[in-house]
């Protein structure tokens, strides 16, 4: 992110720098206006429209072939993750998935409203009483990724956090056949 800020605003300073510089003759003042003022930050938030639409799509819980659901519930002050393939199966604070594949995880909570958060694999979900929510997530490599529980939900939540581990096809298999470590 710092460095698509000072991308920014490297580019703005550039851009201002420009349009400060004084012409010999004048008359570039409505060039700039309109191709500069106009159509640049145009073209810009169209192609950012475009990439956000795609990626959003992406996210979007829907049949996959190869898809994995997970449960998620949140109470203060561990999660409990448990499989729809592997039933009786519950892991505590440890989340395992198959790297490479789409993992739907259903969110829900015990208690208050926590919030499942993984920076590195998906916007923030809440996970609210009675009410089961939807992410979907994929872990493109294997390892772990650091989680957490995004949403104050009383003394100690700064502690709250989760890890998910995503496996290999071989570490998957294990974790299929042999259950959690």
């Amino acid at each position: 992110m710092l460095a698509g800020a000072t991308l920014i605003f490297l580019l703005v300073a550039v851009l201002l720098a420009l349009a400060m510089r004084k012409r010999p003759g004048g008359g570039g003042e409505r060039l700039w206006l309109q191709g500069m003022g106009l159509g640049f930050p145009l073209v810009v938030l169209a192609a950012l429209l475009a990439y956000g639409l795609a990626v959003g799509e992406s996210l979007l819980p829907r049949d996959h072939p190869g898809r994995v659901t997970v449960s998620a519930e949140a109470r203060q002050w561990e999660w409990r993750f448990g499989h729809a393939d592997l039933p009786g199966l519950v892991t505590r604070d440890i989340l395992h998935i198959p790297a490479g594949r789409p993992v739907d995880v259903e969110i829900t909570s015990a208690d208050v409203i926590h919030s499942f958060w993984v920076p590195r694999l998906a916007g923030k979900m809440d996970a609210i009483p009675g009410h089961v929510n939807v992410l979907r997530i994929e872990a493109h490599r294997p390892g772990d990724y650091a989680g957490v529980s995004a949403e104050y939900s009383g003394p100690g939540y700064r502690s709250h956090g989760f890890t998910v581990r995503a496996l290999d096809a071989a570490g998957w298999k294990a974790f299929v056949e042999e259950g959690a470590p």
